[in-house]
């Protein structure tokens, strides 16, 4: 039995929140900030923790989802005035990237994928086959703009050019972002908001980045040998073990998987 004695100090805590997989995907392991929300509050409040550690792995996803959970995470850092740093494994970009950047450090691997500081938008145009076949497409709306990029009718230049407008305007609030998070850490000489991707070391000198490192050593190196660790990841409700669910799973982790394929992982 070892004895508790209130005036011996413990170790610093160390805080390690898993952020793992496209964003805003359905499934039980979808990351968006109604799920992360109960953990990143556990993480920053219990404890009392030194630092925050983020593991990022991901490709990207839902601009809005990035930004509510890179938004919340900033609210947590200030309010309990604990800092924040991302360690970057097999990637961070687009969206995984707006994560990290919500950390006061982004550090990665020599291998980490990072960037991709751009918007995308990808659809289908089915019209010239459904006529091949007989069929003829019927849309009626209330608002000229309402069946904008209908997958089924051909494309209209004006749909285009809104279309445009929109993921600037998105592309622009990402730009804001990173310039507002990495500050003068940037190289100013380089256009980095091209959709562009780097590895680790390459973004290290581009500033995207504060050095290669790994999490438990660079922690160490921070808060000594004896720093402890406390993990959280997103908790999987009881009756998924019993397949509910099971092709809405499916379908998220081909869509998942096609995400990652896009930097050959």
């Amino acid at each position: 039995m070892t004895l508790a004695l209130p005036f011996k100090k413990k170790p610093p805590l160390v805080a390690v929140v898993r952020l793992s997989g496209a964003i805003g995907l359905a499934g039980r392991g979808a990351l968006n900030d109604t799920t992360l929300a109960p953990m990143l509050e556990r993480a920053f409040r219990k404890g009392k923790p030194a630092a925050v550690a983020l593991e990022v792995n991901s490709p990207g996803g839902s601009p809005v989802q990035s930004s509510l959970i890179g938004a919340r995470i900033r609210r947590l850092a200030a309010e309990h005035e604990v800092p924040v740093y991302a360690f970057v494994e097999d990637v961070a970009a687009s969206g995984g990237y707006w994560l990290a950047c919500a950390a006061d450090e982004i550090w990665a691997d020599d291998s980490s994928v990072l960037g991709s500081i751009g918007v995308i938008s990808a659809s289908f145009g089915a019209h010239v086959f459904l006529a091949r076949q007989g069929f003829e497409r019927r849309v009626h709306t209330a608002g000229k703009s309402k069946s904008m990029l209908d997958p089924f009718s051909p494309e209209k230049k004006e749909d285009v050019t809104r279309l445009k407008g929109l993921l600037g305007d998105i592309h622009q609030n990402f730009i804001t972002h990173v310039k507002e998070r990495r500050g003068d850490r940037l190289d100013a000489t380089e256009d980095l908001f091209t959709g562009e991707v780097w590895l680790g070391a390459r973004a290290r000198d581009l500033g995207l980045i504060d050095g290669i490192a790994h999490l438990k050593p660079k922690m160490q190196e921070r808060f000594g040998d004896k720093v402890r660790f406390r993990r959280y990841g997103i908790r999987r409700p009881f009756w998924s073990r019993f397949g509910v669910h099971l092709a809405e799973d499916a379908l998220a982790g081909i869509e998942e998987r096609a995400a990652f394929a896009r930097f050959g992982l």
